[in-house]
């Protein structure tokens, strides 16, 4: 595999000559291609080189984005069917949170009872840092009202498995990240739609109660069923017993759905008929944990596989968004880069600084940086298609998850070069290494 991936980086130094020529040539059957193959064999080929195999996932994301780009028309439908269906969309964000929540373990909230005041601090600064921050750049540079929007809704985002790794590598408080990113993504479902009702709200119309149910569908469900995969592991004979007769029941309401919808439907008013659908989407999260879980006792390396499903569900959208948004990216791409580049930098800045300010250690501070600086672009990207709005809601979370990967591994090996001495040290030592580390990630 290594002399494969050093051959696709020789590849790589061969479309970079094609890339060039076809560039000063002028034409584009040659320097379109070109750029696409150096992206794609550079993605591939960086694993073989010790120093950027860190950074494997974020060429990935960058490939998707010049793909996207140069062919859009490719990615927005294939045979007459619409890639940027919402329910496709919903199905891609429910895998890749899936996957994220297998990274997950419910001992993860058992670090609420020591860590309560960073968790407190680090939820604070989370929702108001990163959504205020994004609505100021949003008046400061002018963007259009369904973009800027897409700014303030990736802020508002909680905290995604990124932030998890990042602390890993960094040596900071990883018990304390991996609270407050369980926590971040309990509370999303109500602050979440709040804030952009509170902000964008005049940009694009927010109905406060649907954006709630789309959240629950596409990070609690998903996660849920994922954490029920996880309790199995350790559950009594008597829990699996209870475990059981919930997955029939389930079982009984999904498949009495398709007689008792239409009637239902009928009879009963909106509001109604979306909790019922909600409902639905737990029990089909119950059903689907069961079932993961019966498969990886008879795959047990499947755990190890799911990251990387994740990772394929985020260069999706990637992809599909960037070709959806092709034309407004064609005029705005630059500006909003760089307003990336502000709005993560202030989630680091203000998070370390209003952490110290509050009175936590410094390993902690730096654990809050990243909880606040990296957002979980995927539930972002989720939220945009429900809307049908992928192509200008959704090229912020497009544009800044490749950024945030980047930066947040940057900072990450400089505070680990530069680790905070005992006692602070001691209050810090992570317990344990998150799982997936390579998805190096996600957020996302």
């Amino acid at each position: 595999m290594k002399s494969i991936r050093k051959m696709s980086l020789g590849l790589s130094g061969l479309s970079l000559v094609l890339l060039i020529a076809g560039l000063y040539s002028g034409q584009p059957a040659v320097w379109q291609p070109a750029a696409l193959c150096l992206s794609v064999f550079f993605s591939f080929g960086i694993g073989a080189v010790p120093a950027l195999k860190s950074y494997q996932y974020t060429a990935w994301i960058i490939t998707a984005v010049v793909a996207g780009m140069i062919y859009p028309m490719a990615f927005r439908s294939w045979g007459g069917f619409d890639l940027r269906n919402k329910w496709l969309i919903l199905i891609v964000v429910q895998m890749v949170m899936f996957g994220m929540g297998t990274q997950m373990s419910l001992h993860d909230f058992s670090g609420l009872g020591s860590t309560g005041k960073g968790v407190l601090i680090g939820l604070l600064c989370h929702f108001s840092i990163m959504p205020l921050v994004g609505f100021l750049l949003t008046k400061i540079f002018h963007f259009d009202p369904e973009i800027a929007a897409g700014i303030i809704l990736i802020g508002s985002c909680s905290s995604g498995l990124a932030s998890n790794v990042m602390v890993y590598i960094a040596r900071a408080n990883l018990v304390l990240s991996v609270a407050v990113t369980a926590m971040a993504t309990m509370a999303a479902p109500l602050l979440t739609p709040l804030l952009m009702k509170l902000l964008a709200g005049t940009m694009i119309q927010i109905r406060f109660l649907d954006m709630m149910m789309e959240i629950i569908k596409i990070v609690i469900v998903p996660i849920g069923a994922a954490l029920l995969h996880d309790y199995l592991k350790r559950a009594t004979p008597k829990g699996r017993l209870r475990v059981m007769v919930l997955t029939v029941l389930c079982l009984l309401w999904l498949g009495g759905l398709p007689v008792t919808w239409s009637l239902m439907e009928a009879r009963l008013s909106a509001p109604v008929m979306g909790s019922i659908e909600v409902f639905s989407f737990f029990a089909g999260a119950v059903v689907a944990g069961v079932a993961y879980h019966w498969l990886t006792a008879r795959f047990p390396k499947l755990d190890s596989f799911m990251p990387y499903l994740s990772m394929f569900g985020i260069v999706y959208f990637t992809t599909v968004t960037t070709a959806a948004g092709r034309d407004n990216l064609m005029q705005v791409g630059l500006l909003l880069f760089f307003t990336s580049v502000f709005h993560n930098a202030a989630g680091y800045f203000f998070g370390y600084w209003l952490s110290r300010a509050f009175g936590l250690d410094k390993n902690s501070a730096r654990t809050v940086a990243f909880e606040v600086g990296l957002q979980n672009g995927g539930m972002a990207s989720g939220l945009a298609g429900s809307m049908g709005k992928l192509g200008t809601v959704g090229l912020a979370a497009a544009v800044f998850s490749p950024w945030m990967n980047i930066s947040g591994s940057i900072l990450a090996n400089f505070w680990r070069r530069r680790a905070v001495p005992a006692p602070d040290k001691a209050l810090s030592e992570p317990a344990r290494e998150p799982a997936g580390t390579e998805l190096a990630i996600s957020r996302g």
